[in-house]
């Protein structure tokens, strides 16, 4: 059976029909209506570009990133543009686009995210759940932001002995469940501020039956403290400069033993924390690491329900956490430059965005994967980014009773963009790009004089 066109009454106003039906699913309409009016964000008077279709642009801009803010709206309303009834509806332009999304602000991204971003694995999700706990990771990223005046203020730039950040940049921290490798939780700050105070605050969406991975920067005491008393398991690694304090050995080959807080008042008061310590090496020249002494930490204590060589197993599933980033920053955001927004309350705005537009991409990966009996993490994300992306427009023309078709077709394409068997790898930690030859682009650089006289007339043959 093939599809059907779906008509539509020439009263409608073409904003106001605007949808993002292949992702709706995950991203209903009602949703967006009730965080807008929730934050008492309402239309003052009739435009052309309503907040509501304003919402889905700002989701969109990172469905088509390579396009320009109008571009992508064009993109976004492609479908509905051949079946409109007036094919020579005027579409806004850029500085309207643009107007709009300033005056819609950051607020309701964020609240949408927090609204349709939930755990997606269930127990037919294959690898998601370790020990019989959902497996969950913490880790931090450093984002770059068009350099204004504006942008560097509000975030702030690195430095190093050569000077500050080429842009100014923005401290993102991600909780990412690894089976599906879906963003549950996230939140960006200056970047100045420590990844802790970010972990610490995204601990909120931590509780019983998780487990928890973390890098040796983001370990404190206060950190598993505090993930534990929430009913979370955490795996950890320990950082050179810590020394637990060594009760027993394990018949595993671990170690039960003490960790004290960093607050002096607390030590004295002789405040302490049981866990477990995992130490080892990795023996394969190939692999990075090799030779060094790693340790773990783990708040489970049960060497049975936990032994030492799966803890450690269970601890290399933390570079789901860094795929992710690397979807969202090199696939998805395209990491050659850096985001769109001049202005502070752009750049939130456009990162809470980024990351629902991939979440509603993870979470058709992982509906498709169940459906077949894979692992979402077999999926290919760049081949459904590709497939979403053509799927907009179908949506919106295809007859409503016929939806559910072309959804179910959706999925099974979906499936099909199947990555091969993961191999064993080494990630050395290198960098490719070195420091550039040229000099350092300084503030009179922009702000150049206009040239006065042709080109031909400054040139002297010799």
């Amino acid at each position: 059976m093939g599809f059907k066109i779906r008509e539509i009454a020439p009263e409608r106003k073409f904003c106001e029909e605007l949808r993002l039906d292949a992702l709706t699913t995950v991203v209903p309409m009602r949703e967006i209506e009730t965080v807008l009016s929730q934050l008492q964000i309402a239309e003052q008077r009739h435009r052309k570009v309503t907040l509501l279709a304003t919402v889905l642009l700002v989701i969109a801009l990172h469905l088509y990133a390579r396009l320009s803010i109008g571009a992508v709206f064009k993109r976004l309303g492609r479908g509905w543009r051949f079946i409109w009834p007036d094919p020579d509806w005027e579409m806004p332009n850029e500085s309207a686009l643009a107007y709009r999304r300033y005056q819609l602000g950051a607020r309701p991204l964020v609240a949408l995210f927090h609204r349709v971003c939930r755990p997606l694995a269930t127990p037919a999700t294959s690898g998601a759940f370790v020990f019989g706990r959902r497996l969950l990771a913490l880790d931090a990223t450093v984002e770059n932001v068009p350099d204004t005046e504006e942008n560097a203020r509000a975030f702030g730039r690195s430095r190093n002995a050569q000077g500050g950040s080429a842009f100014p940049q923005v401290r993102g921290v991600y909780l990412v469940e690894c089976g599906t490798q879906a963003v549950l939780d996230a939140g960006f700050w200056p970047y100045r501020t420590s990844e802790e105070v970010g972990a610490w605050r995204l601990l909120r969406s931590v509780g019983a039956g998780d487990l928890l991975l973390w890098d040796a920067g983001l370990h404190s005491f206060e950190m598993l403290e505090r993930a534990r008393a929430q009913g979370a398991e955490v795996i950890g690694r320990l950082p050179a400069t810590v020394k637990p304090e060594v009760i027993r050995a394990l018949e595993d080959g671990s170690v039960l033993a003490f960790l004290r807080p960093s607050q002096a008042g607390r030590r004295r008061r002789g405040d302490k924390l049981l866990v477990r310590i995992i130490s080892y090496q990795i023996t394969d020249p190939q692999r990075a690491g090799y030779g060094q002494l790693h340790r773990l930490v783990t708040t489970w204590l049960d060497p049975q329900q936990a032994p030492a060589l799966e803890v450690v197993s269970v601890y290399a599933e933390r570079i789901e956490i860094e795929l992710v980033i690397d979807e969202v920053d090199t696939h998805q955001r395209l990491l050659d430059r850096p985001l769109r927004s001049l202005k502070p309350v752009g750049v939130i705005q456009e990162l809470y965005g980024v990351l629902i537009a991939h979440y509603a991409i993870r979470a058709l990966m992982h509906e498709a994967a169940v459906a077949q009996g894979l692992a979402p993490t077999r999926l290919s994300f760049v081949g459904a980014l590709r497939l979403v992306q053509d799927a907009i427009p179908e949506f919106q023309m295809v007859a409503p009773q016929l939806r559910l078709a072309l959804y179910a077709r959706l999925l099974r394409d979906l499936a099909a963009e199947r990555l091969p068997e993961r191999h064993p790898r080494a990630n050395p930690r290198v960098v490719k790009r070195q420091q550039s030859k040229f000099p350092r682009k300084r503030p009179e650089h922009y702000r150049a004089p206009p040239l006065a006289v042709p080109f031909k007339t400054v040139v002297r043959l010799i």
